[in-house]
């Protein structure tokens, strides 16, 4: 488990340090020497045998997340306007102006208030009769200016003392051409005038005070204008909120109640209170609660604590320090009052509400605080103040306990601290709150009631003293999920975190970017922020700094690259900033440092300067000038298929699509960039390596980079595709140097349909274009040297079988030409440019036709984007005067890379065959693939004349050839790459958890490992009688037949393939079909399935499928009813011999190694790494014959035996340097089955041939058989070894089974089915045995698949 420790303070300032643990690197399981042991007397309790030994594979295969839905969804990666833009103001509002407005009258009471005795007097904390009344409400009203502006110390300040109404009116025209749009305060104190009217009217006085006028408060909204905020303190304050709320109900327009929305009213008490007259409070105990808040608090607080004997409260005016500064005693009571009012009211208000009143205004979030504090303190004395828009009640909250034990433990040390102010110790508070936070992170999720701490960790980040552990605590939380950083986002993290990232302090790094992280892996809206802000800088120098864990760094690169994500200002400033040479030096270290590269790093590397390169030609022309194709050219071969597809997509991005390519699709001007348009080209040659990758992530990633050379370079691209559909003429063809080189008057091509010019014509396949023309670079075998122009390995490489495989083998094409005359001019250019285009367009064609859905419908794009339009065709026998043969007389070219264009137009063989003897396969871990380094790759070139004409389906074609002048597809837009969406995903998951495995799936796991090692012991000591009960018996509804057959090895369910590849999943305990789906959708009848296993059985087993043409689908789900998944799909074979029409593909899957073995009409087999979905390397078959019976060794690892067409076996082991462990020839036919015998000898052979003769074979001894059994006279089609009982059974086309053991004794024959009528069984076409009963599926051409069993099993 990879991970690193970050360092930060504790609550005491000490280390603290918290530990990544990323989820998704968990350390590979892959088993370096054999299988895993498992003594089965251990694990068995009713075993005798002690001494028997088992092997149970580990490693789980297509696990991983580009695994779990890459065909059937397309992630869209972070979000343009999601949680950042949700919470984040796009319009702060600030209070400019301030109106404050006394009607005191002092000494004059209203009429209609009756004053107890004594009572209230205090107003601003200024006895108004202690001193001459003028001076009072003069003293009276600075001192309310003065508590403002601690609020507000910028606001403008306009004071009316007892107005009359025009002074009223002039005072809120000028606050509001002062503020402009800025929000008005308007404070009205009305302590010396009569309650509100019923009708909201206020009153002031006339000039002479010898009347109370009223003023409407329509009238007062009219001249104050909005945004505006009203502060009424008098008794019956209610009643104006009242009228407030009445005039936006009848008051009709969208205006109305829009200006109602930006005006915000707090009121000192309801419509039918008083204010409290209690001498304990002050008489403006509202306007106290909103301006002085830490000092009525206080007061209020003391005469209900113990502390109110020990502490006299006129101490309270004497607490040292500034609410500002957080060090002393007043600044630390405040900070806790801000926390805690905070904390109230994002807990009980909606996320919309807090944001507009605590988040927007920093002085009207001043004022709700202390109204929540308000709300508190009167309503002890039977008043409760009233806003808008209403708060919910928030005086019995429990956050007011911490507030009281807070300020408890604060005025404690008061009197110390008068004494000597040195003494003041902080607060636990907020270190009990972070301890609080944690607790609910160890025990909280999604689904309960979220962290009410979350606006206290906000707090704390402003102090340095606790920042790490809050940061490190708000990482946590981050990391649960979405919901998590949606949480945070609306608490107001966003504005804190980016301000930190001007901080130079180093603990806080780590943690920084990981917050970075998981707030831009769901939402990339805040890019703009962070360029405006210069937070890329601090990206850029922690992703180059050496001294951090390398996941960490590919944290920082995955933050850049979402910073340049088509943010044009972003890319600028990172490529003025040097991000392309800080991301080009580590992904040419990464790869030679001592110690394994982190995979994580290079992927991002690549992602971020792909991001960067896109759509910016400056940066890709500063890429080039940095040569960057070199240094991403070695990653193409990297173990992770996720670094391999980034490495596509980062050069893939360096291919400029031109200016023009919106409208003219890349027709470049006469005056194009020569030496660019090498490097494109160059760049282009270098993405074929990957035509051929296991994955299919890697080549929708070469798809989509091919899409952008091809809207480059359209204007070579296009014509090379019609010259490559369309007879060209001798000149055309001896005009190009590459043309001329290879001349084969022999040669013959069956005619292909293509369109030109809306005209359905027939053609031939050519010309095909060879690279260079030096005739001695080929030896006399035909084979080419990596040093030669002609051998293009990337491309011979890739090509698959040519029978018509995959998703879409039964396509052709129809050109659609706008060529006037169907005269098409092929630029001239030089013969390496020309061949680089051609291997272009035969990986294009290649890919539209890969097994992969996705990639073939991307390789379809591209074929439109160069005019080629993909039509379903069908295929019949040639008749003698169908199609244009072409002359004899034309010369016949050769391009490695265009063999498999040939195969995808026509449903047959292809004129081009091609072999790939091993390559140097990369060095695994242990060594057994070392020592292969010195072994090259060569190619076979040769030319098959017999072919079939296919025929156009009018039909079909003319929908799409409707329009005779479309030369263009009717999507210009390039298809989007989807490695970044699938990365970012990486980072929207669980990062710093640890892997907690599934406890079901892990109790399934040991579950079935314990039966598994309980049958194994039983099969190995069975003494089988025989094996012909037939326990069921069923129609499959397959007309055909079926062709391949699986028993489940821990449910009673039976897999069936027939020979179109339809596969049926039955219950055979039920006789009831489970699922049913075709594994390949095209209307090709010759592809059939040639394989069904398991992959991952003692797991969540997934059903491996191979068929004929060499490809490798494995489906997911496959046991549910219609809802089976494509998990992962490729082309296991690449090619066939000279002569074959098709490959045949024989294949075997070794859980143990993770390998899958592939040959066929092949010259090798292939070895497929499935953990890296990539080849391994190849085995020379050692033989002119071809592979026709293959079988990996289920206890031995890197294992196989190979049956040939010549009746040779040969046993390999892929861990020796000379691979080929030994020969012999024990037959004179074609070897129908083979595999090792149950047991753990791994050179105990059996093998059958087509005459009928099974072989027992010791491979240490090359003379002979030991045992030959001649069990058919000729037609046998199907060999089954059962993995350990040992018992063999053997099926013929004459419709008989017969089983034997392995002393060559005849345990059974099976004729006939066990029914009324005794029905003779059909021709057998296939036979499996269960890998832990001793249970035989057998499968016939009659589509009846029967299931028999051995006398001592323990099936039922």
């Amino acid at each position: 488990m990879a991970g690193n420790q970050m360092e930060g303070n504790d609550m005491a300032g000490n280390q603290m340090g918290a530990r990544f643990a990323f989820s998704d690197e968990i350390t590979n399981r892959r088993v370096q020497g054999d299988a895993v042991a498992v003594s089965s007397a251990a694990s068995t309790a009713n075993t005798n045998t002690s001494t028997s030994i088992v092997y149970l594979p580990q490693t789980v295969y297509f696990n991983d997340l580009r695994h779990e839905a890459f065909e059937a969804s397309a992630p869209t990666g972070p979000s343009e306007s999601g949680l950042v833009s949700k919470w984040q103001m796009k319009h702060r509002m600030k209070t400019g102006c301030v109106a404050l407005v006394l009607c005191l009258h002092i000494g004059v009471d209203p009429p209609d208030v009756i004053k107890i005795s004594p009572c209230a007097r205090m107003e601003c904390w200024i006895d108004p009769f202690s001193m001459a009344p003028s001076k009072a409400l003069d003293a009276i009203g600075k001192a309310l200016q003065a508590q403002y502006e601690r609020w507000q110390p910028r606001a403008k300040y306009k004071l009316q003392l007892d107005p009359h109404v025009e002074e009223v009116k002039k005072l809120c025209a000028n606050c509001r051409k002062n503020a402009k749009s800025e929000r008005v305060l308007f404070h009205y104190n009305g302590h010396g005038v009569p309650k509100p009217t019923a009708n909201g009217e206020i009153w002031l006085f006339n000039k002479s005070y010898t009347q109370y006028i009223p003023l409407s408060v329509y009238e007062l909204e009219s001249w104050l204008g909005s945004p505006s905020i009203y502060v009424f303190d008098c008794s019956a304050a209610g009643m104006i909120v009242n009228a407030f709320l009445e005039r936006q109900e009848w008051v009709p327009g969208v205006s109305s109640a829009a200006a109602m929305k930006d005006c915000i009213l707090l009121a000192a008490c309801g419509a039918d209170e008083i204010l409290p007259q209690s001498a304990e409070f002050p008489a403006d105990i509202f306007a106290s609660c909103l301006t002085t808040p830490i000092n009525i608090g206080l007061r209020w607080f003391c005469t209900r604590s113990l502390l109110q004997d020990t502490l006299d409260p006129n101490l309270i005016d004497r607490i040292p320090g500034r609410q500002n500064e957080r060090k002393t005693l007043l600044g630390e009571l405040n900070w806790i009052f801000t926390a805690v009012t905070d904390t109230i009211a994002w807990n009980v208000l909606p996320r919309e509400l807090f944001q507009r009143l605590f988040r927007q205004d920093l002085l009207v979030a001043s004022l709700f605080r202390n109204f929540l504090l308000a709300d508190r303190i009167m309503r002890s004395a039977n008043c409760t103040p009233v806003s808008y828009p209403p708060l919910p009640p928030t005086h019995q909250h429990p956050m007011w306990d911490a507030w009281d034990m807070a300020a408890e433990i604060c005025l404690s040390q008061l009197p110390t601290l008068l004494i000597d102010p040195n003494a003041f110790q902080p607060s636990p508070f907020f270190t009990e709150q972070l301890t609080a936070f944690e607790v609910w992170l160890e025990h909280g999720s999604e689904h309960k009631k979220p962290p009410e701490q979350l606006p206290i960790v906000l707090q704390v980040l402003l102090s340095q003293l606790h920042r790490c552990r809050a940061l490190i605590l708000l990482g946590r939380f981050l990391d649960m999920g979405a919901w998590a950083v949606d949480l945070a986002l609306s608490v107001g993290i966003f504005p804190y975190v980016l301000k930190l990232l001007q901080t130079t302090a180093t603990e806080l790094r780590q943690i920084l970017v990981f917050i970075w992280t998981k707030i831009l892996a769901l939402d990339k809206s805040c890019q703009v922020d962070l360029v405006k802000d210069g937070g890329h800088l601090y990206f850029i120098k922690f992703l180059d700094s050496t001294d951090v864990h390398a996941v960490q760094r590919a944290m920082a690169a995955f933050v850049l690259a979402v910073i340049v994500d088509g943010h044009r200002r972003g890319q600028e400033a990172c490529r003025q900033s040097g991000l392309i040479n800080v991301c080009l030096r580590h992904m040419k270290f990464a790869p030679t440092a001592e110690a394994q590269p982190e995979p994580l790093l290079l992927q991002w590397l690549c992602l971020c300067v792909g991001k960067l390169w896109e759509g910016y030609p400056d940066a890709q022309q500063d890429g080039l000038n940095e040569n960057a194709t070199a240094i991403c050219l070695p990653l193409l071969s990297e173990p992770q298929p996720e670094v391999r597809a980034s490495a596509v997509y980062a050069l893939g991005t360096l291919l400029d699509v031109g200016t023009e390519s919106r409208e003219g699709f890349g027709y470049d001007d006469d005056d194009e960039d020569e030496e660019k348009s090498r490097a494109e080209q160059e760049i282009a040659k270098h993405l074929l390596k990957v035509l051929s990758d296991g994955s299919p992530l890697v080549r929708a990633e070469l798809a989509i980079a091919l899409s952008r050379f091809a809207v480059g370079h359209n204007k070579h691209l296009k014509p090379m595709a019609a010259a490559y559909l369309k007879p060209p003429s001798n000149s055309t063809l001896n005009s190009l140097p590459s043309l001329a080189a290879i001349r084969s008057p022999t040669s013959s091509y069956s005619n292909g349909p293509f369109m030109l010019s809306s005209t359905v014509i027939a053609s031939n396949h050519g010309p095909v274009l060879r690279v260079g023309s030096d005739s001695n670079a080929a030896n006399r075998e035909g084979r080419v040297s990596m040093s030669s122009p002609l051998a293009v390995s990337t491309v011979m490489h890739g090509s698959p079988s040519s029978d018509g495989s995959s998703q879409h083998s039964d396509s052709r094409v129809s050109l659609v030409d706008a060529a006037s005359n169907g005269n098409t001019k092929i630029p001239r250019s030089r013969s390496m440019d020309n061949a680089v285009y051609a291997q272009c367009v035969a990986a294009m064609y290649t890919l539209a036709r890969d097994p992969s859905p996705r990639v073939a419908s991307l390789g379809r794009q591209i074929l439109r984007t160069i005019g080629v339009e993909p039509v379903v065709m069908k295929s019949v026998k040639s008749t003698g005067g169908a199609g244009h043969h072409r002359d004899a007389s034309l010369p016949s070219v050769s391009l490695p890379g265009l063999a498999r264009s040939f195969s995808w137009l026509d449903l047959n063989p292809a004129p081009i065959t091609f072999r790939t003897p091993p390559a140097s396969p990369p060095t695994r871990q242990g060594g057994y693939l070392s020592g292969m380094s010195g072994m090259r790759r060569v190619y076979s070139l040769e030319f098959n004349p017999h072919m079939r004409n296919p025929v156009v389906d009018a039909g079909l074609a003319d929908s799409i050839l409707a329009s005779p002048g479309a030369s263009l597809p009717s999507e210009r837009g390039l298809p989007q790459s989807t490695i970044y969406s699938w990365s970012c995903g990486h980072f929207a998951r669980p990062l710093l958890s640890p892997a907690h495995d599934d406890e079901e799936a892990i109790a399934r796991r040991e579950e079935r490992e314990r039966t598994a090692l309980d049958r194994i012991e039983k099969c190995r000591h069975s003494n089988v009688a025989k094996v012909s009960d037939q326990i069921t018996s069923w129609d499959t509804g397959c007309e055909i037949g079926t062709k391949a057959s699986l028993l489940h090895p821990f449910n009673p369910i039976v897999i069936v393939a027939d020979e179109r590849e339809t596969v049926r999943i039955w219950n055979y305990e039920e006789t009831s079909q489970l699922n049913m789906f075709e594994n390949h959708e095209g209307p090709n009848k010759e592809i059939k399935i040639s394989k069904l296993c398991l992959v991952n059985e003692l797991d969540d087993s997934m059903l491996l499928v191979a068929s004929s043409d060499g490809s490798v689908r494995v489906w997911k789900d496959y046991t549910q009813r219609e809802k089976q998944r494509l998990a992962t799909a490729w082309q296991a074979t690449q090619g066939h011999k000279p002569g074959a029409r098709s490959v045949n593909a024989v294949v075997d899957w070794q859980q143990l190694a993770g390998y899958l073995y592939a040959s066929g009409e092949i010259s090798s087999i292939m070895v497929w790494d499935l953990d890296r979905e990539q080849l391994a390397c190849n085995i020379p078959s050692s033989t002119d014959s071809s592979i026709s019976a293959l079988s990996a060794s289920q206890v031995h690892l890197g294992q196989l035996v190979a049956g040939s067409g010549d009746g040779s076996v040969r046993l390999y082991d892929v861990r020796k340097r000379e691979m080929l462990v030994c020969s012999t020839q024990p037959h004179v036919q074609r070897v129908v089955g083979i595999d090792f015998q149950p047991g753990l000898d791994s050179y105990k052979i059996v093998s059958a041939s087509q005459a009928g003769d099974i072989q027992f074979l010791d491979i240490r001894n090359n003379s002979a058989p030991y045992l030959t059994i001649d069990a058919h006279r000729g037609a046998l089609t199907s060999l089954a070894v059962h993995r350990h009982a040992p018992v063999i059974a053997s099926g013929s086309a004459k419709q008989y089974i017969k089983v034997f053991s392995l002393r060559g004794d005849q345990l059974s024959m099976i004729r006939y089915h066990n029914s009324f009528l005794g029905q003779r069984i059909g021709p057998v076409s296939c036979l499996s045995f269960h890998p832990y009963n001793i249970l035989l599926a057998a499968g016939a051409t009659d589509a009846i698949v029967s299931i028999y069993a051995g006398e001592n099993s323990q099936a039922r």
